[in-house]
C-alpha cells in the first residue's frame, strides 16, 4: 500500500465499502483518513501528530504532523520553536498549531496490516450506528424477516441489515421456527451493546395483535377506528378493545370482516388464538361488563378508590365470567385495567344479608334499642352510627314508626355513644405517647392518631416522614395476581389524596417545605 497509490482507487474503495456497508460515504473516507494516520506514525514516530486528509472530490491524499509553538523546544516530535514556526507562518505565536506537510511514502507490510484493521473497525463501528440508529425508530412496528436459526429456544432473524433475537418468552407457546422459515413480529427493544445494537422481536406482545389488526383493517390504519386496549393469553385468547370516531362504522363489524375475513387473517397468525373484539367504553361499568363477554352481568358496583369493581352475575354464568382456569376475568381486568370480583346473584344476596344483620346489631348494641329499630335503621340505608348522629332529625322522623321525640332519643343516644368512643381512643392515644400537636394537623382525628400511634407515629416529625404508601398501602401484582399490603390506617376509610394531604400539612406545620424552599432560592442565588 503506498501514499502515493493512484487517487481514484482510494475513492473506489470508500464507494464500495459504502455501498456493500449501506453507510455514508464520509465515514468511510474519515475511516481511511484515520487509518493511513495510524500507519503513518510507524514512521515518523508513534508520539508524532500525524493527520491524513483525502480530498473526497479528486482522492488526493495529504500528509501532515501538527506542532505546538513554544519558546523551548522540550519533545521536537510534537513541539516546534517560535523562531522555526515563524519560517511557516510569519504571524504564529506562543500556543499556535503549525501543520508541516509530510512527504508520502510506501508503508511496510505491518503498518498496511494495521491500517486495514483501523479501517475495518471504524467501519464496523458506523454500521451498528447505522442499524441502531435505523431501528430505535422502529420499535413499536412490525417487521419481517428470515430465520437465520434456533439456539437454546430462542430464535436468530436475519432482517436484511441487521440480525434480531426472539427469545423462547416472547414466542407463541409450541410455536417452532426452522432455518429458513419467514416469521413477522415486533419490535419491542432495541438496546445500544458493546457488540452492536441487539434487537428484541416478540410475537406474545400485546401490541403485535394490535399492528396485526392495524395491516387487516384499513380503518384503524387510517385512524377511524382506534385499538384502545389489549390484553392477551399467548396462543390462547385474547382481548381487544376498540371505538370508532365515525358513527356510522361499527367498530367491531369492521375488524370481524366480510364472514370473519379480517379477525381469522390475525388469528391464522397468532397460531389459532381465539380473539374477543370489544367495543370500548368511556364508562368503566360498560366497559366492564363488555369486557366479560360472552357472560352476561346482572349489577356492577364500583370502587373507584381502590380501583375495584364487584361484578355479580346470574348463578349459571359463574364459570363462563370466571372463564377456564379464571382466563376470562383476568383479560377483561388487564383489558380495563380495574381489579374485578365476581359473585353470583345468591352470593351477592347472602352478603347484603349478612351486612343487613351486622348493621343491625351496631345499632342495637351502640343505641341499645331493639331489633325491630336496628332493622329499620338498617332497611332505610343508614351505614353508621355517625350518619344518624348528624342526619337531619326530619329525615329520621320520616321514618314509619317514628315520631320526632323518636328521632331526638335515637339522635341523642348516638351522640353519646360517639362521645364515649372518642373518650376511648383518646385515653389510647395518650398511652400510646401520641402528642396533641398532631390534632392540628388537617383530616386527623382521634381514632387515627391512635392506629398512627400504634404505628409508631406519635409527632407531627413522625408524620411529615411519612410516604402515602405508608398510610394507605399499596397493591403489588405478580403473575396476574395482586396482593394488598395494609397501610398504618388500614380499617379507617381514607383516599390517597386525603393522606398525601395529611401528609403535606404536616410537612409545612414542621417547617420542612420553607425550609426546602429556602434551600432551592440560596441554591439559586449562588
Amino acid at each position: 500500500m503506498a501514499v502515493s497509490a493512484n487517487r481514484l482507487e482510494l475513492l473506489q474503495i470508500a464507494d464500495a465499502v459504502a455501498r456493500e456497508k449501506n453507510i455514508d460515504r464520509q465515514i468511510v473516507i474519515a475511516a481511511m483518513e484515520d487509518a493511513i494516520a495510524k500507519a503513518s506514525r510507524s514512521r515518523y514516530g508513534a508520539e508524532t501528530d500525524v493527520h491524513a486528509e483525502i480530498n473526497p472530490r479528486t482522492g488526493e491524499l495529504r500528509l501532515s504532523r501538527y506542532l505546538q509553538v513554544v519558546e523551548q523546544v522540550e519533545n521536537p516530535a510534537i513541539e516546534i520553536a517560535l523562531v522555526d514556526a515563524q519560517r511557516f507562518n510569519p504571524a504564529a505565536q506562543i500556543g499556535d498549531t503549525i501543520a508541516d506537510t509530510l512527504p508520502p511514502f510506501d508503508f511496510g507490510r505491518i503498518a498496511a496490516q494495521s491500517a486495514k484493521q483501523v479501517i475495518v473497525q471504524k467501519v464496523r463501528e458506523a454500521e451498528r450506528d447505522r442499524q441502531y440508529d435505523e431501528f430505535k425508530d422502529r420499535i413499536g412496528e412490525i417487521v419481517n424477516g428470515q430465520v437465520k436459526r434456533a439456539e437454546y429456544g430462542n430464535v436468530i432473524v436475519d432482517l436484511g441489515r441487521a440480525e434480531a433475537i426472539v427469545r423462547r418468552d416472547e414466542l407463541i407457546p409450541r410455536e417452532m421456527f426452522r432455518a429458513g422459515d419467514r416469521i413477522r413480529a415486533y419490535v419491542f427493544d432495541v438496546r445500544r451493546e458493546q457488540r452492536g445494537p441487539q434487537i428484541f422481536l416478540s410475537r406474545t406482545h400485546p401490541q403485535f395483535m394490535a399492528k396485526l389488526f392495524a395491516q387487516e383493517v384499513p380503518e384503524i390504519y387510517d385512524g377511524i377506528i382506534e385499538v384502545k386496549a389489549v390484553a392477551r393469553d399467548p396462543g390462547s385468547r385474547a382481548k381487544i378493545a376498540v371505538i370508532s370516531r365515525d358513527s356510522s362504522i361499527d367498530p367491531v363489524g369492521a375488524c370481524v370482516g366480510m364472514r370473519g375475513s379480517r379477525v381469522q387473517a390475525v388469528v391464522g397468525e397468532l397460531q389459532g388464538e381465539k380473539i374477543d373484539i370489544i367495543p370500548w367504553s368511556p364508562d368503566v361499568a360498560t366497559f366492564i361488563v363488555n369486557a366479560l363477554q360472552p357472560a352476561e352481568v346482572s349489577k356492577v358496583v364500583l370502587d373507584e378508590d381502590a380501583e375495584r369493581i364487584e361484578v355479580v352475575v346470574p348463578d349459571d354464568q359463574l364459570s363462563l365470567a370466571i372463564g377456564r382456569r379464571g382466563q376470562n376475568v383476568r383479560l377483561a381486568s388487564q383489558l380495563t385495567g380495574w381489579d374485578i370480583d365476581i359473585l353470583t346473584e345468591a352470593e351477592e344476596s347472602e352478603r347484603r344479608q349478612k351486612e343487613f344483620v351486622e348493621r343491625t346489631q351496631t345499632f342495637m348494641d351502640a343505641l341499645d334499642v331493639d331489633e325491630v329499630v336496628g332493622q329499620l335503621l338498617a332497611s332505610e340505608g343508614f351505614r353508621s352510627v355517625e350518619e344518624l348522629a348528624f342526619v337531619e332529625v326530619a329525615e329520621l322522623a320520616s321514618i314509619e314508626g317514628f315520631d320526632e321525640d323518636t328521632a331526638e332519643e335515637i339522635q341523642n343516644r348516638a351522640r353519646d355513644y360517639l362521645a364515649r368512643i372518642e373518650a376511648e381512643f383518646d385515653e389510647r392515644r395518650r398511652s400510646l405517647g401520641v402528642l396533641d400537636e398532631l390534632r392540628d394537623v388537617n383530616g386527623i382525628s382521634t381514632e387515627i392518631m391512635v392506629k398512627l400511634g400504634e404505628n409508631d407515629v406519635k409527632s407531627i416529625e413522625d408524620l411529615a416522614g411519612c410516604a402515602t404508601d405508608d398510610l394507605v398501602g399499596w397493591t403489588e401484582r405478580k403473575n396476574g395476581e395482586t396482593t394488598k399490603i395494609a397501610g398504618f390506617l388500614d380499617g379507617i376509610e381514607i383516599s390517597r389524596e386525603e393522606a398525601e394531604a395529611m401528609i403535606m400539612d404536616a410537612r409545612v406545620k414542621a417547617g420542612w417545605i420553607e425550609a426546602a424552599a429556602e434551600t432551592v432560592e440560596e441554591e439559586a442565588a449562588g
